[in-house]
């Protein structure tokens, strides 16, 4: 039984190569973790390597034992032992063992957990199985992690990015692509863990918004998990056709297309036949079925770097009747959920009525329904925000009086394909707030950057104070396009 858990032999073979070739420790320390070894003085040699590593020391027997000395976890016949191991040369084949024997002790732990939890603690199933799901997907994921990270390691790490962006050569984009040149220059795109909340009132464009994201992810071969929960999976398609083909979508719903429309979208149809693009509409589903789905989900595709939630408020909640509790927990689901699978997660939503008895509309971080516990937990949240859908709704409520008194009316409205919208960046917990400037396309559905912004931003970064991590950018008046 103990055979089919550990093999020490292994683990000092491995280590003893490691000594004698420390130039491969760079490879095998992205693939072996302390825990792997079973043997708690094979952990402590392991772990001063990894720290020798950091400090860019040498790996020999004088290091590491001076560094055990220091942590009071020195045992000279365990590093005999070691030392006397014939170093490998297929070092691969020991670590793969080493770490097959891992994961089926961290899957003997997990028994002993699911009878605690399901026996002892009496928790609910729904429960049972979450904490059941999340610990899979970490043992599955290689996510095992000490409680707490030294302060060499975050300075290693943090030493490791630092120069994978400089590697980048100063791009603004350091996330995940948001389809907009000047929103990827304010945000630097949506980051790993995020929760990034997208809010606007019926008809702004929310969906059309982020569906734009979604169509520049897709086709730069990026996997995107889509939670539709309030249309099907059809209209979504049609409206990515649309954004691609630049069909107008009225025209894609009635099949009414030339030639030339019919060549387009048969195009569009093969590029997304071969999308990483993954749909559930089922329209009902709460944050637990969530968190299950798109573990498993990612688990079977780890392409996956964005998850999309249309929209926050349709989502059930679970036990509790109180809806501000509810969706609490939702928002706080998300957060943690996003942090687990190491990808942004958008969640549109709706915003309180309230605020269009303003004589200003553009929404602030008040007007999300049930906003306390979104705007705690959110990193990013934008505002998609277009002033005609307002002056359109005018323009109907006049008419309507003017009829309602038998007056003649004569519409001073001017319907435009192409409308200026606005997107509002009202927090962003790494960076600045403020407004971008985009084009609506009605007919497409489609948002696009606007041209003659790109020098008013740049102009308006040359002039911010970054000490400050959120800074706001004043509002910038465009010429009309």
């Amino acid at each position: 039984m103990q055979d089919n858990l550990y093999n020490l032999a292994f683990e000092r073979s491995v280590l003893s190569s490691i000594i004698f070739e420390p130039e491969q420790f760079d490879e095998l320390s992205v693939a072996l973790k302390r825990d792997d070894f079973y043997l708690p003085s094979h952990q402590d040699i392991y772990s001063v390597m990894t720290l020798l590593l950091q400090k860019q020391q040498p790996i020999d027997e004088e290091f590491i034992k001076k560094e055990l000395l220091k942590i009071k976890k020195f045992d000279e016949q365990v590093l005999l032992e070691i030392l006397s191991a014939n170093p490998i040369s297929n070092t691969k084949s020991y670590v793969d063992e080493i770490k097959d024997k891992s994961l089926k002790r961290h899957l003997l732990t997990l028994t002993t957990e699911i009878k605690r939890v399901t026996v002892e603690e009496e928790l609910p199933s729904a429960e049972v199985i979450d904490i059941v799901e999340k610990k899979l997907y970490e043992i599955t994921q290689d996510n095992q992690t000490s409680d707490f990270k030294d302060s060499p390691k975050m300075t290693h790490d943090t030493m490791k990015y630092i120069e994978e962006m400089k590697a980048r050569g100063n791009s603004v984009l350091v996330g995940v692509d948001t389809g907009f040149g000047e929103l990827n220059r304010m945000t630097t795109g949506f980051g790993k863990g995020d929760l990034v909340i997208i809010a606007a009132r019926p008809a702004m464009g929310k969906t059309s918004f982020v569906l734009n994201t979604v169509n520049s992810l897709i086709l730069d071969g990026k996997g995107v998990a889509f939670f539709s929960l309030e249309m099907p999976a059809e209209q979504l398609m049609l409206r990515l056709l649309s954004i691609q083909t630049s069909i107008p979508l009225t025209q894609l719903r009635l099949g009414d297309m030339n030639d030339g429309q019919w060549a387009s979208l048969n195009g569009a149809i093969d590029r997304m036949n071969s999308a990483k693009l993954f749909v559930d509409d089922q329209g009902s589903i709460n944050i637990n079925q969530l968190r299950s789905k798109l573990r498993k989900l990612k688990n079977q595709h780890p392409e996956i770097e964005i998850a999309v939630i249309d929209y926050l408020q349709i989502m059930q909640g679970v036990g509790t009747q109180d809806r501000h509790l509810q969706v609490s927990e939702i928002s706080r689901g998300l957060k943690m959920l996003a942090r687990e699978l190491e990808m942004p997660i958008v969640a549109l939503s709706q915003l309180n009525r309230g605020l269009e008895a303003r004589n200003d509309k553009r929404p602030m971080l008040s007007d999300i329904r049930e906003s306390g516990s979104i705007e705690q937990d959110a990193d990013i949240i934008l505002f998609v925000y277009r002033d005609d859908v307002y002056l359109y709704k005018e323009e109907k409520e006049r008419e309507k009086a003017a009829k309602s008194e038998g007056k003649e009316f004569v519409s001073e409205y001017v319907e435009k394909e192409e409308e200026d919208a606005e997107i509002i960046i009202g927090k962003q917990r790494n960076g600045p707030t403020g407004h971008v400037k985009l084009v609506f396309q009605k007919k497409l559905t489609r948002f696009v950057d606007a041209p003659t912004f790109s020098h008013a931003v740049e102009t308006v970064y040359e002039n911010i104070d970054t000490s400050s991590a959120t800074i706001d950018i004043p509002n910038i008046d465009m010429p009309a396009l």
